[in-house]
């Protein structure tokens, strides 16, 4: 294995790592703001969704962005993210009959070194 896959092996592990810690940040923080956490990192055919959670009637699909500035974590879901998300959702959401009348959210978690988490509510839409 050549020097140059080793390194991009090496910083595609620190990524997914960072990764896990932002979405465990995430759960924790929204946990903290009264929400139950259905499902963490959602995958099927169509997309995923790192974090799907619950407060009264609100269903939040939540992806989880974290960059060296908060600004930077939200403009980094890219529309073409957006549509895997929206489309992650209504997979989710057809293999589960809603009780009620619930609201969808699809939501972004902003974080930043030494920065609190930005939940940002209805983020974009389906």
């Amino acid at each position: 294995m050549t020097d140059r896959i080793k390194a991009r092996k090496a910083r595609r592990q620190r990524s997914y790592r960072k990764g896990r810690w932002a979405e465990q940040i995430a759960a924790a923080f929204l946990m903290a703001k009264g929400y139950r956490i259905l499902n963490r990192r959602f995958r099927c055919p169509v997309g995923e969704v790192d974090l799907i959670a619950v407060r009264g009637r609100r269903l939040a699909f939540v992806e989880v962005k974290v960059r060296p500035t908060l600004d930077a974590a939200l403009w980094a879901v890219t529309p073409r993210q957006q549509d895997r998300i929206s489309r992650a959702a209504a997979y989710w959401l057809q293999s589960r009959p809603l009780e009620g009348d619930q609201d969808i959210g699809l939501d972004v978690i902003a974080l930043a070194p030494w920065r609190w988490p930005r939940h940002v509510t209805n983020a974009f839409l389906a």
